[in-house]
């Protein structure tokens, strides 16, 4: 008898679990019955449009403001370099020497031709001097003054020729010593001790860079190049003043990023412009100038040229609020439900951390900024207003 009572007991018990466990499940269906589409609360943005700032690179190459290519002017063999690669030298300073020999001769030989004619001027001014008082007493006739005078005259011509003639050899000689023509850096020097140089050399002695001030070169497409002549054309228009044609076209400061991504502290300039678009290209080459007392740049480095451009009343949308997919950009954007829908969006730019946009999105348009993971099209958003 007791053991039907436990199992009673032990029905009882599994049934009442039994309901419970039925209950819960029920009430739990009918809860969700109650909020099938529970909203999310997420954070939206109301696009406007406003001026944007954006920020152009371009790829320059670095120069020296003068880059001299030292050659020999005489033939020989280069006898003392004074310099090392890469040291710094000033104008005038000694760099090379060439054997002096063969010009010194040359120099020697000039100089005693020119003491012979000198000798014969003074024969020939001997020979006028006396014969004068024979030609005023009529002892002879005048035509033996004049030709002597005129042997004078050949006797002087040929002292002026022999004497160019020891200044070309002194100046030859003075080109064995090949000093400095600016200030600068000395670049590699290909030849050695006891090779033959000269003028006709293909390679140069060295190269020569006065890098106090450097010009940084760089090319910009037509569309570009046109943005910056019209925003000229406009800015003189509103100052009063007339195109002029022969007006250098002004551009903001430049930023010039190194190769190791390190922005060079002073800003440069836009200073020179070439007068034709590049036809297999599409491209205009640009100077900018940078000044370089501190030598921090070299010639033949490269960098990255950074201008602004400023576009004004565009859409712009924080990049936040977009993602990508197969190269095409999407947000979500809520209708007057607000239930969110994917929109795919053309990107035309960036300005800081927001992206401008050209197409997909109108004034007035709210895209949302997180959540993306939680979202499918319909879904119904409890909107939090982001300031913009």
């Amino acid at each position: 008898m007791k053991k039907i009572k436990l199992n009673i007991l032990k029905a009882s018990i599994l049934f009442a679990a039994t309901t419970i466990v039925f209950s819960s499940c029920s009430e739990g269906k009918s809860k969700e019955k109650e909020h099938p589409n529970k909203a999310l609360a997420l954070p939206v943005y109301t696009v406007e449009k406003a001026n944007a700032v954006t920020v152009k690179d371009y790829l320059g190459t670095i120069e020296g403001k003068v880059n001299v290519e030292v050659r020999p002017q005489v033939e020989g063999l280069l006898q003392e370099i004074y310099v090392d690669e890469g040291s710094f030298v000033k104008k005038g300073q000694k760099l090379f020497k060439i054997d002096p020999s063969f010009y010194q001769e040359d120099v020697n030989n000039t100089v005693a031709s020119a003491r012979v004619a000198k000798a014969k001027l003074k024969n020939a001014q001997l020979e006028v001097d006396r014969l004068k008082p024979l030609v005023e007493n009529e002892v002879i006739s005048e035509v033996r003054l004049a030709a002597a005078e005129s042997e004078y005259q050949v006797a002087r011509a040929g002292l002026d020729q022999a004497n160019a003639e020891v200044r070309s050899a002194q100046l030859s000689k003075d080109f064995t010593v090949v000093k400095a023509p600016v200030s600068g850096f000395i670049g590699r020097i290909p030849k050695r001790i006891g090779n033959l140089v000269g003028k006709g050399d293909k390679e140069p002695l060295t190269n020569l860079s006065d890098i106090q001030e450097v010009y940084v070169y760089f090319a910009m497409n037509e569309s570009d190049f046109l943005y910056f002549s019209k925003a000229q054309a406009k800015k003189d228009s509103m100052e009063g003043r007339k195109y002029d044609k022969e007006k250098r076209l002004t551009f903001p400061k430049v930023t010039l990023v190194l190769a190791d991504g390190e922005e060079y502290p002073i800003k440069g300039t836009v200073d020179a412009v070439n007068g034709q678009v590049d036809r297999t290209t599409g491209a205009i080459s640009l100077r900018a100038t940078f000044p370089n007392q501190n030598n921090f740049l070299r010639s033949g480095s490269t960098g990255t040229l950074k201008i602004s451009e400023v576009k004004e009343n565009v859409l712009q949308i924080p990049q936040i609020a977009t993602s990508e997919l197969q190269d095409k950009t999407f947000v979500y954007v809520l209708d007057k439900n607000n239930k969110a829908q994917r929109r795919n969006i053309k990107i035309e730019g960036k300005s800081k951390a927001n992206y401008i946009v050209s197409e997909g999105l109108q004034v007035g348009d709210r895209v949302l900024l997180s959540g993306f993971d939680k979202l499918t099209d319909g879904s119904i958003i409890q909107p939090i207003a982001q300031q913009n």
